[in-house]
């Protein structure tokens, strides 16, 4: 509206011949009026950038500087700076890192030391404990780490339970309002490169974590309104990963996330995961056109320990490669959180357009709910085809041993079908989808345990020479096949006990 009435000013001087009316149309509006943040050089405030100096005091005068003035950018000009204490953040200030610039890891053990929490109990060590970090912050608003430089724990970050001046996560942050991670490289984080926990809007785009070394890539806990696109996170451990624990003394929502253009791996772990701490609900996710390469638990994995519901979470345009259980979700009864957690629940979740090829044939892509109302319920499979090792011999069809307590895959025995094994699953359904193995295996496609409203419509399912079956349904109320069939074209053969066929709409 300020524009349209500047104009018109403008058009009615003209005609009248107004001629001031024309300079004062020329100040600047509020729209388009634009300040550039000032910009704090740590050099200025005593840093080396030689490698070898401890310059954390320099770039704590610079923060200080930058916060002092209302709100800056605190730069660091190419060079590598040592960093032997714990930078301690401020709000609205933003570190960028120039091309060149590397902020690295000591092993001084000078580090803050961590701090004490009554809620230990409720999650593993590092989640409990914040302080002991290379860059810390807690109740901080519109701060960010910029830039294409690199922060590099170089070695010197633990991995395990870390010593009084040791440090084992490179950016630690807790109750934030307004994060930024953008265009950085984060290197050997010890056990996390980014843990955050209580926060929200939280952008990223461009990120790059290496953690292959070490542990953790990036735990995004108990936080709302983030969105991340273009990352690239090689982890060890969990490369991507959404918590809810207990360490900040209550349980927490978390939610309105959406992930895109991005790529992952992971060792020995997760590559993208909920869990295992899951103490406050999860709703309203999106993940789309991200590129999974190696993890040795779930490619996309999901389970509910603590009490948590799940729910409204989206798969879509995902490519997985040499991941031990491509897809798995599990309902456990650990109840580690506070409050006296019931069991959790699971539903309302989409794969779209996903290709995965699993690495072991034990851990085949499972759905597996808990008994009475915690089935796992309303999940959709479009168009997602799946690859497994295959070459298991025929084996027994009943239901594989389950420890409730542990989240892994391991934690349910060989599965009994070479492909899908769904256990107290409600409403799930499979559309031009397909499971296929590469050395032939003695099992069933698929084996549904217990549930109802199981439907496969165009679905395909390699056959194996020495298999009883090619699904089997047990105890399941209403399922169907639809315009299936094996990769040979012939039809599936269906061994159903105690379960109901229905095809009705």
């Amino acid at each position: 509206m300020k524009r349209l009435a500047a104009g018109a000013a403008l058009a009615l001087a003209a005609v009248f011949g107004l001629s001031q009316v024309p300079q004062a149309a020329a100040a600047p509006t509020p729209e388009t009026a634009t300040t550039a943040a000032p910009v704090f050089s740590v050099m200025d405030y005593g840093a080396k950038a030689d490698g070898s100096s401890n310059d954390s005091a320099a770039i704590e005068k610079a923060i200080t500087a930058a916060n002092g003035a209302g709100g800056g950018i605190v730069r660091f000009p190419s060079g590598q700076y040592k960093s032997k204490n714990t930078v301690h953040l401020k709000s609205e200030v933003t570190l960028q890192l120039d091309s060149g610039a590397t902020i690295l890891g000591s092993s001084a053990d000078t580090y803050d030391k961590p701090e004490s929490n009554p809620n230990d109990d409720y999650q593993d060590y590092g989640h409990s404990h914040f302080h002991n970090a290379m860059f810390y912050g807690d109740k901080l608003t519109n701060i960010g780490f910029t830039g294409s430089g690199t922060i590099d724990g170089a070695g010197n970050l633990i991995t395990g339970n870390p010593d009084s001046g040791e440090a084992d996560k490179i950016i630690s942050l807790t109750r934030c309002d307004g994060l930024t991670l953008d265009g950085i490289t984060l290197r050997r984080g010890g056990h996390f490169a980014a843990l955050i926990n209580g926060c929200k809007n939280v952008t990223s785009d461009h990120l790059t974590i290496d953690t292959a070394s070490d542990r953790d890539g990036w735990n995004i806990i108990s936080t709302t309104n983030v969105t991340i696109t273009h990352a690239d996170i090689a982890a060890n451990d969990d490369a991507l990963v959404f918590k809810s624990d207990y360490a900040l003394g209550a349980k927490l929502s978390n939610g309105h996330v959406k992930v895109t253009d991005s790529r992952l791996s992971a060792k020995c772990c997760n590559a993208l995961m909920f869990g295992s701490e899951t103490c406050g609900d999860f709703s309203d996710y999106d993940f789309q056109g991200i590129t999974i390469n190696g993890a040795d638990k779930s490619g996309l994995g999901m389970v509910s320990m603590d009490g948590a519901n799940i729910s409204d979470v989206h798969y879509r345009d995902i490519t997985m490669t040499n991941v031990h259980s491509p897809i798995m979700q599990k309902i456990g009864t650990r109840k580690r959180c506070g409050g006296n957690p019931g069991v959790g629940h699971i539903s309302d979740i989409t794969y779209d357009n996903i290709t995965g090829t699993g690495n072991t044939p034990s851990f085949s892509p499972t759905l597996w709910g808990e008994s009475g109302g915690n089935h796992i319920s309303g999940v959709t499979f479009d168009n997602v085809n799946l690859t497994v090792p295959g070459g298991n011999a025929t084996m027994s069809t009943g239901v594989p041993s389950n420890d409730s307590d542990d989240y892994n895959p391991k934690s349910i025995g060989t599965r009994p079908a070479f492909g899908w094994y769904l256990h107290n699953a409600d409403h799930i359904t499979f559309k031009d989808s397909s499971v296929r193995f590469a050395k032939n295996d003695g099992r069933p496609a698929v084996i549904a345990n217990s549930g109802s409203a199981l439907r496969f419509d165009h679905f395909t399912a390699q056959r194996g020479s020495d298999s009883p079956a090619d699904v089997i349904v047990q105890n399941v109320s209403g399922y169907c096949l639809a315009d299936s069939a094996n990769t040979s074209g012939g039809a599936l053969r269906v061994s159903s006990s105690g379960s109901g066929e229905n095809c009705s709409s």
